[in-house]
């Protein structure tokens, strides 16, 4: 049998193979759109290792990790200002701790459905194998919307979430996080309501208070983490931010910190956006201007436009900023964010590196022409997994009773960011020398948790 017939049957073997797996996938799963494009984003990156690795196939293993460990789905009623009951749905998804206790955020948005928290829990479960945390996977939250909401109605929804949730966390069972809704007021308020329940004080929440168990910069750590990871694609160019334009999309918490790290490593940011539009500062959003916004969407929780009347900057309604010319993009909105028309024209205006601050921000088409025009492409499960290493940090030193510096915890998440990359590399680098990341982050994530389950039997 010749070779080029023997590499025919192997690839059409992989094919069906693949083709079987995501349409079993899709049957049990349906109308899921967000989790079958996650899976199966992995599953091609996977494909060539499994048929390499037989004993992962056998094992059923990347069929496990598709499969929830445990989904709780629960109502959430509560009373208005008006005193009238309000009944929304809540929901964990708890993916897969072969590697420690279920970790991830919980998201509080009026488009919170089943569909989406698998994606992100699915996400999740590779994105804290890279981290090199001892970390599992989950995600949650609820169709709740926080905003015009007062602190008082929010205060009420979170307490009864938590009478709920209580009874499926705990600090070495599962250990959620805030995530898009959900912020220093809501962690607040569900961790007071977790020890009124529990009596007990434990580091069960992430993103806590820094006078009651939080760590330094969680805040920034999704932010400056994605900067970070992206400096480290520019190097191996021998490139740095320095001098660059970069386009940032999103202004809440992510942005903002993506912001100020890309101003502290001497780039230029011109854009921001939100749900109503975008604004473009070719000036640049210095320092200043930062603080504007911060008090703009975290105090006075107002929109973007204002920014554009405050500094004469332009404002794009209903658009998104990947028109602006720009050398590095950093969308840190929310997913599906560039599709692929988008893709072409950040490559078209010149920009050579995208760094994924949100979870999935970019269509699979968009992924592909990153792909073949070969630029600095990171994932959000490697470039955007800051945050939870922090999350984690935070877990130690909950478990410690001790408290670690600024500089510390900025030290530990830059050496974390460091190996996320070394290991996309370790696994990603082709032939000719392009390092496809998403290969690499999808592999680097997937070992570790297999070889765990293996170890583990069938659990």
């Amino acid at each position: 049998m010749t070779s080029t017939m023997t590499n025919s049957m192997t690839s059409a073997h992989k094919s069906s193979f693949g083709e079987e797996f995501m349409n079993n996938l899709i049957s049990r799963n349906p109308g899921e759109v967000e989790f079958h494009q996650a899976v199966h984003e992995v599953t091609e990156s996977l494909l060539d290792f499994i048929e390499d690795n037989p004993k992962y196939k056998n094992a059923k293993i990347l069929e496990r990790m598709a499969e929830a460990e445990r989904i709780i789905i629960f109502r959430v009623p509560w009373v208005d200002d008006k005193g009238e009951v309000r009944v929304n749905r809540g929901y964990r998804v708890e993916m897969n701790s072969a590697i420690g206790p279920y970790k991830g955020g919980l998201r509080f948005h009026p488009t919170v459905n089943l569909g989406i928290l698998k994606f992100l829990a699915f996400e999740q479960v590779f994105k804290n194998s890279l981290t090199t945390l001892p970390m599992g996977g989950g995600k949650g939250g609820s169709d709740f919307d926080p905003k015009q909401k007062t602190d008082g109605e929010v205060m009420r929804f979170c307490q009864s979430f938590m009478t709920e949730l209580s009874k499926h966390i705990g600090p070495n069972t599962d250990v959620p996080a805030g995530d898009i809704g959900v912020g220093g007021r809501e962690i607040g308020f569900l961790f007071g309501q977790y020890k009124r329940l529990r009596n007990e004080f434990t580091g069960v929440l992430t993103g806590k208070g820094r006078e009651w168990g939080g760590s330094l910069i969680r805040p920034e750590a999704t932010g400056y983490g994605t900067v970070y990871f992206a400096d480290e694609m520019l190097k191996t160019k021998k490139d740095s931010f320095k001098g660059k334009i970069v386009t940032v999309s999103g202004s809440g918490n992510v942005a903002q910190f993506t912001t100020e790290k890309v101003n502290e490593l001497g780039g230029k940011v011109v854009t921001l956006s939100d749900s109503s539009g975008f604004i473009y500062d070719s000036n640049g959003i210095d320092a200043d201007k930062l603080k504007f916004v911060m008090r703009l969407k975290n105090i006075k929780r107002g929109r973007i436009e204002e920014y554009a009347k405050k500094f004469g900057a332009e404002y794009y309604p209903n658009e998104r900023p990947w028109k602006i010319k720009c050398d590095v993009a950093l969308p840190c909105a929310t997913q599906n964010e560039i599709n692929k028309e988008e893709a072409q024209i950040l490559i078209n205006n010149g920009c050579i590196c995208i760094s994924e601050g949100a979870n999935m921000p970019s269509t699979p088409d968009a992924v592909e022409v990153y792909l073949e025009n070969k630029i600095l492409y990171g994932p959000g499960k490697a470039a955007n997994a800051g945050g939870v290493s922090v999350s984690g940090l935070e877990m130690s030193q909950n478990s410690l009773r001790m408290s670690w510096t600024r500089e510390e915890v900025d030290g530990h998440l830059k050496r974390i960011m460091e190996d996320i990359h070394a290991t996309c590399v370790k696994y990603g680098k082709k032939q000719d020398g392009f390092i496809n990341y998403v290969d690499g982050a999808n592999i680097g994530g997937f070992v570790k948790v297999a070889e765990a389950m293996l170890a583990q039997g069938l659990v």
